[in-house]
C-alpha cells in the first residue's frame, strides 16, 4: 500500500518526535551523572539539543514531567537488566533466580550510583510517582520481577508467611494488591516481600552511599551473606 503525503509526513513526524525524546533522555542522564539531579533542567536539557526551553515544552510540559519520563527511563533500564539475570537461570529453579537478581540489582546500583540515588535515595521531590503517573508503572514491572519469584516459591509452599497479620499491616499491604495485576496474591506473601525488599534496598543502599566504608573494603561476602538470610526466609529448597 501506497503512503499518502499526509501518511508519510505524519510518520515523519512520529520519527523526528522519538528522536527527541530518546536525545532528552540521554542528555537529562548524562546530566544527572556528571552534575548531579539539580543540573537536569529543561533549560539545560534543551541548550544541548540546540532548542530554545520553550521548544522543548512541546515534547515536556515541564520540569516536573522531564524528571518523570528520566525515572521511568531508568526503571525500565533496571527491570529489564534484573529480567535478563533472572531468564539467564532455568525457570524451574526460583530461588537461584531470585539470588541472582538480587546480585544484579546491587551490580547495577553500583555501576550507577546517581540514577539508583535519583530512584530509591529520597523522594523525588519534582516527580508525581502515584498510580497512573509516568514513573509509576515502570517501578512495578521493576519490583514485579522480584514479587513473581516469591508468588512463585510461595506456589511450592516454599515461602514462610506468618500465621496472621496485624489488621493495621493487612490493611496497607491490602492497598500495594489492588496494584497487582494477574491472579490474587495473598497478603502474607506481600508481606515478606516487603519485609524481604526492605533487607535487600538496606544491603544495597549502605553499600552505594558508602556507610560501609569505615568497617569493610569489599562488602561482597556481607552482601551474600543477607542474600542467604532472604533465601532462608523464603524457605528456598535450594538454600
Amino acid at each position: 500500500m501506497t503512503d499518502t503525503p499526509e501518511t508519510a509526513a505524519g510518520r515523519r513526524r512520529h520519527r523526528v518526535r522519538e528522536e527527541a525524546l530518546s536525545d532528552a533522555m540521554r542528555i537529562a542522564r548524562r546530566l544527572l551523572v556528571e552534575e548531579g539531579p539539580e543540573a537536569v533542567t529543561v533549560r539545560a536539557v534543551a541548550r544541548e539539543m540546540g532548542l530554545t526551553a520553550p521548544g522543548l515544552y512541546r515534547y515536556y510540559a515541564g520540569h516536573r514531567e522531564l524528571v518523570q519520563a528520566l525515572v521511568s527511563h531508568l526503571y525500565d533500564e533496571l527491570a529489564a537488566a534484573l529480567a535478563a539475570a533472572r531468564d539467564g537461570l532455568p525457570a524451574g529453579e526460583p530461588g537461584q533466580r531470585l539470588r541472582e537478581v538480587c546480585r544484579e540489582l546491587r551490580r547495577w546500583a553500583l555501576a550507577h550510583p546517581r540514577e539508583f540515588a535519583l530512584l530509591f535515595a529520597k523522594p523525588v521531590a519534582d516527580a508525581d510517582t502515584a498510580p497512573g503517573a509516568p514513573a509509576h508503572d515502570p517501578s512495578w514491572r521493576f519490583g514485579g520481577v522480584l514479587l513473581g519469584l516469591m508468588v512463585e516459591l510461595s506456589r511450592r509452599g516454599a515461602v514462610r508467611t506468618p500465621a496472621g497479620l496485624d489488621p493495621v499491616w493487612a490493611a496497607q499491604l491490602e492497598e500495594v494488591r489492588e496494584h497487582l495485576a494477574g491472579e490474587p496474591v495473598p497478603l502474607e506473601v506481600i508481606y515478606v516481600f516487603v519485609a524481604c525488599w526492605a533487607r535487600l534496598y538496606g544491603a544495597v543502599a549502605v553499600e552505594v552511599f558508602g556507610h560501609l566504608d569505615f568497617a569493610l573494603t569489599d562488602p561482597g561476602p556481607l552482601f551474600e551473606h543477607t542474600v542467604g538470610e532472604i533465601l532462608t526466609a523464603l524457605g528456598d529448597p535450594a538454600r
